[in-house]
């Protein structure tokens, strides 16, 4: 028997106004896969994910989490079931040192919940976590105010955010954007590691080409609406998709 899912969303769709912005999307995650989310830009993908998140309520449709109805509830609800996420546009407290912008998912309920309220030393726990996702202790960079970051660390405390929650989904919203090439593949093992230690994840991402080597699955998003669905090859070779991307004569 093939493992119930995860995440489910049936018949999704929501409208601003007069735009629809998802139009009756359906999907299911299973435990351990690591989901792509692509689309051209305006496709829907980041409302796809803030329905998902509860920072915006569906016009219609169901989203079920481990078979618990979760359709319209507030993010921080959502957050302490297991699902976090990181944000395209990265907004640290920028006055605070790195290892101090993890203050808020180390105080979270969802960490009180799973640690029985014995916190620990929640500094060494901020700075262990930095670590991992690629802070250099010994160089003091997690010391740093988070307004001396460049863009690949803002984007690492971001991730580093999201780990600290030990969410069973994760959701990551264009993670390599603004990020080179040599910052996005020390990224890449960081992810890999993730899915080893059981963490579900979706990835929204342009970057296509690096996202192909990690994802099991894509799901192909355009005008708020599933195109295609596959392997990566599979949705690549599709007419709609090669539409999508390349215009009416592709």
């Amino acid at each position: 028997m093939s493992p119930s899912p995860l995440l489910r969303i049936f018949g999704l769709s929501k409208n601003f106004g007069g735009v629809q912005a998802i139009n009756d999307l359906s999907m299911e995650l299973v435990e351990g896969e690591l989901l792509g989310l692509i689309g051209p830009n305006g496709s829907g993908k980041t409302t796809a994910v803030n329905l998902i998140t509860g920072f915006v309520k569906p016009t219609e449709g169901e989203i079920t989490f481990r078979d618990r109805d979760i359709t319209g509830w507030a993010p921080y609800k959502i957050v302490r079931l297991g699902i976090a996420r990181t944000f395209q546009m990265v907004k640290p407290f920028y006055q605070l040192p790195a290892y101090k912008n993890m203050i808020i998912p180390l105080y979270s309920p969802r960490v009180k919940q799973m640690t029985g309220g014995k916190y620990g030393d929640r500094d060494a726990k901020a700075l262990d976590l930095l670590e991992e996702v690629g802070f250099e202790r010994d160089a003091f960079v997690a010391y740093k105010a988070a307004s001396a970051l460049p863009q690949g660390y803002l984007k690492r405390l971001e991730l580093a955010k999201a780990i600290a929650l030990n969410p069973d989904l994760m959701i990551l919203d264009e993670l390599f954007s603004g990020l080179s090439l040599a910052e996005v593949a020390s990224i890449v093992p960081i992810i890999e590691k993730l899915r080893q230690e059981g963490k579900t994840i979706i990835m929204i991402e342009h970057r296509l080409k690096e996202l192909f080597r990690i994802a099991d699955r894509i799901v192909v998003l355009n005008f708020g609406e599933k195109i295609a669905e596959g392997t990566s090859d599979e949705v690549m070779e599709s007419d709609a998709v090669k539409k999508a991307y390349l215009g009416a004569e592709a």
